[in-house]
C-alpha cells in the first residue's frame, strides 16, 4: 500500500491504486481485504491485495483501488464496524470522484466482503458487489464478548489502548449487522458469491443463505477450495469473468 487517502472521518488509510493504460475512462473495482489472521496479524492485512489490483488493471482493462482498513496494515484508526463501513464508503467516494472512472464494484474477502454486502445496499453508488469467503452474519464474535475484545489487541486492529471508548456500543454494532437484510435490498444489482467448498473457516452455508436471500446472485462453491481464496487461481479467474461480465 505505497499511497494514503483520507476517510470521510478522516482517518488517514493505505491504498494502492492501478489503472490500465491510456486516457479512456473504465469501470472501477474497490478491493477489500478481510479481518487479520495469524502470526501476523493486522500488520500483514492485504498485502497480496496490490498485486490482484494490479492483475485486474492488466487484464480486465478496469481501475482497481485497495486500502487497508483502520487499524491494519498502514493505516491509522481502530478497528469497529462502523469505522470499517466508512473506510468502505470513503473508498467508493474516492474512486468514483475520479473522471477517468466509470463506475464502481465492491469485492470483498471475508469480513471485507460481509460488509461490501451492507455497505453496497446502502451505497446507490455500488454497480455491483462480490464476496469470496465471506460470513453471512458476524455475531459468533459476540459470543464471548472479552474474549473477542482479547483477540482483536492479539491480532493488533486495536491500537490505542482507549479503544474501544464504549465496548458496549462497540460489540452492539457487530450484533445488528443484518447482511440478509443488505443482500435483499442490494438486489437487482448484481452479486458475486465465491466460496471454498473446503473452507474451515466460514461455512459453505454461509454462501448459500447470502445468495439466497438476494435472490438473483450468482453462487460458485469452488471445489477443494479453502478459505483464501484469494490466492487460488480459479476463484480469481471466476472474479475476472464474472467483472468482465458487468454492464458498463
Amino acid at each position: 500500500m505505497d499511497q494514503r487517502f483520507p476517510a470521510d472521518d478522516g482517518v488517514e488509510l493505505a491504498c494502492h491504486f492501478a489503472r490500465p493504460a491510456g486516457n479512456a475512462r473504465v469501470p472501477g473495482v474497490v478491493l477489500c481485504h478481510g479481518f487479520p489472521v495469524e502470526p501476523r496479524g493486522a500488520a500483514a492485512s492485504g498485502l497480496t491485495f496490490p498485486e490482484l489490483a494490479d492483475r485486474i488493471a492488466r487484464d480486465a482493462g478496469w481501475a482497481a483501488f485497495t486500502f487497508n482498513f483502520r487499524g491494519t496494515g498502514r493505516s491509522g484508526g481502530d478497528f469497529s464496524v462502523s469505522g470499517w463501513l466508512t473506510d468502505q464508503r470513503s473508498a467508493v467516494g474516492w474512486l468514483e470522484a475520479r473522471p477517468d472512472v466509470a463506475g464502481v464494484w465492491l469485492v470483498g474477502t471475508g469480513v471485507g466482503g460481509t460488509l461490501a454486502v451492507v455497505t453496497g445496499a446502502d451505497d446507490p453508488r455500488v454497480r455491483g458487489v462480490a464476496t469470496l469467503g465471506s460470513q453471512a452474519s458476524l455475531r459468533d464474535w459476540a459470543r464471548d464478548p472479552a474474549r473477542f475484545l482479547r483477540h482483536c489487541r492479539e491480532m493488533g486492529v486495536l491500537r490505542s489502548a482507549e479503544a474501544p471508548a464504549d465496548p458496549v456500543a462497540w460489540m452492539r454494532e457487530i450484533v445488528d449487522l443484518d447482511v440478509l437484510d443488505a443482500a435483499r435490498r442490494l438486489a437487482p444489482r448484481p452479486l458475486l458469491v465465491l466460496h471454498g467448498s473446503d473452507d474451515d473457516v466460514v461455512p459453505v452455508a454461509d454462501a448459500e443463505r447470502i445468495a439466497a436471500a438476494h435472490g438473483a446472485a450468482e453462487l460458485h462453491v469452488v471445489a477443494t477450495g479453502g478459505h483464501r481464496l484469494r490466492h487460488d487461481p480459479r476463484a480469481v479467474a471466476s472474479l475476472l469473468g464474472w467483472l468482465e461480465r458487468q454492464p458498463v
